[in-house]
């Protein structure tokens, strides 16, 4: 099992002038290990191409992650952002599922 050392992307929306909210990423770094490691190439979709990552990682929970986890919207993986699809809470750990890359969607 390979060993996990990165940051997630948390959505927030923070209030920056009395009455107008924005919305920003609040990047954590964490550790864990990474249960299933796939990855899919497919000409389908465009001229190029497209990966998708069907992975699996479990990260060490923190207080911040337990009380955000449906905020979580992104793994940094091998220098690229990976979009969360499911998050799955198996307390004092965090599996995340990966998926296609992250775009800001």
């Amino acid at each position: 099992m390979a060993k996990f050392c990165g940051k997630v992307g948390f959505w927030t929306t923070a209030e920056t002038e009395p009455g107008i909210w924005t919305e920003t990423i609040v990047e954590k770094t964490y550790r864990g290990d990474i249960v299933r490691n796939i990855s899919n190439f497919s000409l389908m979709e465009s001229v190029n191409g497209t990966t998708t990552l069907n992975n699996s990682i479990s990260i060490v929970a923190d207080p911040y992650a337990t009380q955000n986890y449906q905020n979580m919207r992104y793994v940094v993986l091998n220098g690229f952002k990976w979009k969360i699809t499911s998050v799955d809470l198996q307390y004092p750990r965090i599996v995340l599922s990966v998926g296609g890359e992250y775009r800001g969607d």
